[in-house]
């Protein structure tokens, strides 16, 4: 066995103990230090703020949530416990870790983790048989995201989500609303104290077509 191959293994042991040792939150930190520009914080949001965020949702009209940057899944069980039976949740992240950890932890028939980009969310959810999406959350860095990245996403979700639908967002600066404006007819905003760190909350709806 040579050194590099011995090495690897030893990693792959020392990431495997850090996540039986701390869960959910282990997995959480190893995707933070792996891709930081990608995460948006080494903490998950808190209850408070999940339940202010998830607010405006009308669950009873939404047949399909999507969610960026899942992480450890801490939005996708509030979520799926608001959804309709029928209803269906995508989630889409670029760490291979935290889409293996959320299909090996997350046993429901409605829930479908996707290792891509937010960039391809019209390409993911055709491929799953779906035209538009009712409501997109996202919990991506929009300030640190690589360039014309943020632009792009912001576009793509404004295109996939249907007309009375919104566009969810949290993070800790307010550069995100910088990238809905050019394409949301409307943006409501909050703010989460009770969060490590607070964290500002966007909500950016696109308005129903009228005949």
């Amino acid at each position: 066995m040579n050194n590099s191959v011995a090495k690897t293994k030893i990693v792959d042991r020392i990431k495997s103990g850090l996540e039986r040792r701390l869960g959910p939150w282990g997995v959480f930190f190893k995707g933070f230090l792996k891709h930081p520009v990608m995460v948006g914080s080494i903490m998950p949001s808190s209850d408070i703020t999940i339940r202010k965020m998830l607010e405006p949702v009308k669950w009873d009209e939404c047949d399909l949530f999507v969610e960026y940057g899942p992480g450890v899944g801490t939005f996708c069980r509030p979520v799926l416990e608001r959804m309709k039976p029928d209803a269906t949740l995508v989630v889409i992240d670029l760490n291979p870790d935290f889409i293996d950890y959320l299909g090996r932890t997350i046993h429901d028939n409605r829930f479908y983790p996707i290792h891509g980009s937010a960039a391809d969310v019209q390409k993911i959810i055709s491929e799953l048989g779906h035209e538009k999406a009712d409501y997109v959350l996202s919990g991506l860095p929009f300030s640190t995201l690589p360039d014309q990245l943020g632009p792009k996403i912001a576009k793509e979700t404004y295109e996939v989500i249907r007309p009375g639908g919104a566009f969810l967002v949290y993070q800790f600066v307010k550069k995100a609303r910088d990238f809905m404006t050019p394409h949301f007819d409307h943006i409501d905003s909050g703010y989460s104290f009770w969060n490590i760190l607070p964290c500002h909350l966007f909500w950016g709806w696109k308005t129903k077509r009228t005949k």
